[in-house]
């Protein structure tokens, strides 16, 4: 995953520095880029390139189903990067709604760095593939 492009949508700043260190100590090279709300993540997806976004769920301004609704009607292939979403509600009706709103995956919060880098590898060896 050395050199990955990430887009970290994350409305808590301690949330997202500890999300940045943990991808910046784990990952070689990574390049983190952070939007704070699910709007900022759309806009900076229009305009920009990432290997894979981490989707914080409950945010203000655009929630993460909205976004990620939105990142799927993208056009020129950027509707298929892998989306993975972090959110304290691991309960089984939010799982499947992340799953629903077109998420590939998701991490419960606070997440478990071994785990997220697992997912990550997993959805971009996938994506790779396609």
């Amino acid at each position: 995953m050395k050199g990955i492009r990430v887009l970290l949508v994350e409305d808590n700043a301690f949330n997202a520095l500890v999300a940045q260190e943990e991808l910046e100590d784990a990952v070689e090279n990574v390049q983190v880029d952070l939007a704070e709300n699910g709007a900022i993540a759309v806009e900076k997806m229009a305009s920009g390139t990432y290997d894979i976004i981490l989707m914080d769920v409950q945010m203000p301004v655009m929630n993460g189903y909205e976004a990620t609704a939105k990142i799927r009607a993208l056009s020129n292939g950027k509707s298929k990067i892998p989306i993975i979403a972090m959110t304290a509600n691991v309960m089984k009706e939010e799982v499947d709604r992340c799953y629903e709103a077109g998420m590939d995956d998701f991490v419960g919060k606070p997440f478990d760095t071994g785990e997220l880098l697992r997912k990550m590898h997993a959805l971009l060896t996938t994506s790779a593939d396609k």
